[in-house]
C-alpha cells in the first residue's frame, strides 16, 4: 500500500485560537481563587469551592461553542484534504457515506472537551486548598506554600494551554481516522516532530506503520499519533491501491 500525502496535522491557528479562549477561563478561575486566599491560607474554602463550581457550570454553554468552533475548523481541514484526493481513491467517497460516523466522532470529542474546559476552575480551587492544607500541617513550608498559591494564574494558564494543544491534536487525529477508515485505509505511518522535544518512546515510532484498529501503548498510555498529552506527532495516512 503506497503512502499518501494525507496527514492528521492540525492547523496551528486552530490550536492558537482554542488556547486564547481557554486562557480566559484560566485567568478568571485564578481571580476567583485570589478572592478567597490570603498569603498561605484559604479564606472560607467552602464558599470558594461553591463559587468555582458555579463558574464551572456557568461556562458550559460557552465551552460547547468553543469546542464546536475548533471541531468545525479541524473537520473542514480534514474534509478539504480528503476531497482533493477523492478522485484517486474512490468514486464512492462522498459526505453522505460517512457523515454519520464523522458526526458521532465529533459529538464524543465535544463532550470530552467541554468537561475538560469545565475542569479548569475546579482544579484551580482544589490546588489552592491542597496547598493551604500543607501550610497548616507543615508550618516550616508556609512561605513556600504562599509562593505557590501566588502562582495559581500561571499554573492554571499552563493547564489551559496543555488542554488546547492536546485536544486539538487528538481531535485532528480522530477525525482523520474516521475519514481514512471510510475509504478503507487500514493504518498510517507514525510521524514525529523530529526534534529534541520528542519523547523517547515516540521517537522509536517514527516511520512505523500502525493499524487503526491496533493503537500502540507507549509510557503506559494507549493511543494513536497525536492523541497523547502534549503530543505533536501525527498520522500520515496510508490508502489502499485501486
Amino acid at each position: 500500500m503506497p503512502q499518501s500525502d494525507l496527514t492528521s496535522k492540525a492547523p496551528k491557528s486552530a490550536e492558537s485560537q482554542f488556547a486564547v479562549a481557554l486562557r480566559k477561563i484560566a485567568r478568571q478561575s485564578a481571580h476567583i481563587v485570589s478572592l478567597y486566599t490570603d498569603k498561605d491560607r484559604v479564606i472560607a474554602p467552602g464558599v470558594m469551592e461553591a463559587e468555582l463550581k458555579r463558574y464551572s457550570e456557568l461556562i458550559g454553554p460557552w465551552a460547547e461553542k468553543q469546542s464546536a468552533r475548533l471541531l468545525e475548523i479541524l473537520n473542514s481541514n480534514s474534509k478539504r484534504r480528503f476531497a482533493g484526493y477523492s478522485k484517486k481513491i474512490s468514486q464512492q467517497m462522498r459526505e453522505d457515506a460517512y457523515k454519520s460516523k464523522i458526526g458521532a466522532v465529533a459529538r464524543l470529542l465535544q463532550a470530552e472537551q467541554v468537561e475538560l474546559i469545565k475542569s479548569i476552575p475546579i482544579e484551580a480551587g482544589q490546588r489552592a486548598q491542597k496547598l493551604a492544607m500543607e501550610a497548616v500541617t507543615d508550618g516550616s513550608r508556609a512561605s513556600e506554600v504562599a509562593a505557590e498559591i501566588a502562582r495559581t494564574e500561571h499554573v492554571t494558564i499552563s493547564r489551559a494551554n496543555l488542554i488546547a494543544r492536546t485536544e486539538t491534536s487528538k481531535a485532528a487525529s480522530a477525525l482523520t481516522q474516521a475519514r481514512a477508515e471510510s475509504v478503507e485505509s487500514e493504518g498510517y505511518i507514525w510521524r514525529t516532530g523530529k526534534d529534541s522535544d520528542v519523547r523517547p518512546s515516540h521517537k522509536k515510532m517514527e516511520g512505523k506503520f500502525v493499524r487503526w484498529d491496533s493503537p500502540p501503548t507507549l509510557d503506559d498510555m494507549t493511543g494513536h499519533a497525536g492523541e497523547f498529552p502534549n503530543c505533536r506527532c501525527y498520522a500520515e495516512v496510508v490508502i489502499p491501491e485501486r
